[in-house]
């Protein structure tokens, strides 16, 4: 059997207007063709799907039916390449965010998920939160499209762009001495108990901080090792200790600790965006991709202007 879809649209014209004159003319071919082809599908079909007389033509039982699914046919044939289209397009399919837990902190960052969900109805986005290092091997193998990330060493498999350059705030108990000061510097903070990272979590934070306190020649005295930066912040209202965490962290605000300036000019830390250099980046990841970077371009313009 070797029906094609121009037979399908041949014979509905031909249904619809039980006239294959009229039929001819709605297809854009003469006469003769269309009949030659109509009979070639009742050949391919095996059935008699037009009774026809010199004055009339009229459907068979079998060109009913043949008319019905040769319709859903069709149908299922647009909504196939309609399917493709939007997936093409980034308008559906399914996009795999891998970020941090100081990523949604960030301003751009949460209003690129909220404005991508918005414009992408159709788009699965599946959000893994997940600590820098292990976002590593699934960006690898292709199991997450997109990494948020602090900076850290990456596989040459693996491309990146800076998103964000923030800087890094000090923590302090509000009844601390340093909570005085309008600003501290890292060899103050050194001289406290410091309330940090676990090592073995993973995080791309705690190479960024103990890289910049050894740059100074700093070793902090860890009093307390966590895996979150919410326990972190918890712990530091609580009088355990101090701390470093970027600025997009200050929007959690507690009476019992303050946020600080660090002194130094290089105490910032960067956020990265990562993919793989080979897996195809499909469209729904190339427009999260502009919306953030549009969404951190606008927040700066406002802090620039404010």
């Amino acid at each position: 059997m070797n029906i094609e879809l121009r037979h399908l649209r041949y014979f509905i014209a031909v249904a619809e207007e039980l006239h294959f004159g009229h039929a001819a003319a709605r297809l854009n071919i003469s006469q003769p063709p269309l009949s030659q082809q109509i009979q070639l599908l009742e050949q391919q079909v095996g059935a008699r799907l037009l009774a026809r007389t010199n004055r009339s033509v009229a459907l068979t039982p079998a060109g009913r039916q043949f008319l019905i699914d040769s319709r859903q046919i069709l149908s299922q044939v647009d909504d196939a390449a309609a399917r493709a289209a939007r997936l093409h397009q980034g308008q559906s399919g399914e996009l795999r965010v891998g970020f941090t837990s100081s990523a949604p902190f960030i301003k751009a960052v949460s209003d690129t998920l909220s404005t991508f969900r918005r414009r992408y109805p159709d788009v699965h986005l599946q959000t893994r939160e997940i600590n820098t290092r292990e976002q590593i091997a699934p960006l690898h193998e292709g199991t997450l499209d997109l990494g948020l990330m602090r900076n850290t060493a990456l596989p040459e498999t693996l491309a990146w762009e800076v998103i964000l350059r923030e800087p890094l705030l000090a923590m302090v108990p509000r009844d601390h001495p340093l909570a005085a000061q309008p600003v501290v510097t890292l060899s103050e903070l050194a001289k406290e108990p410091f309330v940090f990272f676990d090592p073995h979590v993973g995080t791309g934070l705690y190479d960024d901080i103990l890289g910049l306190l050894r740059r100074y020649g700093l070793v902090p005295r860890i009093a307390q090792e966590v895996g979150e930066a919410m326990t972190i912040i918890g712990l530091v209202a609580a009088g355990l200790g101090v701390s470093i965490l970027p600025a997009s962290f200050c929007r959690v605000q507690l009476s019992e600790m303050r946020w600080l300036p660090i002194a130094e000019a290089d105490a910032v830390s960067q956020m990265w965006l990562v993919w793989s250099k080979h897996h195809e980046q499909g469209a729904a990841a190339l427009h999260f991709k502009q919306q953030l970077l549009e969404s951190v371009k606008s927040d700066q313009n406002l802090s620039r202007s404010g």
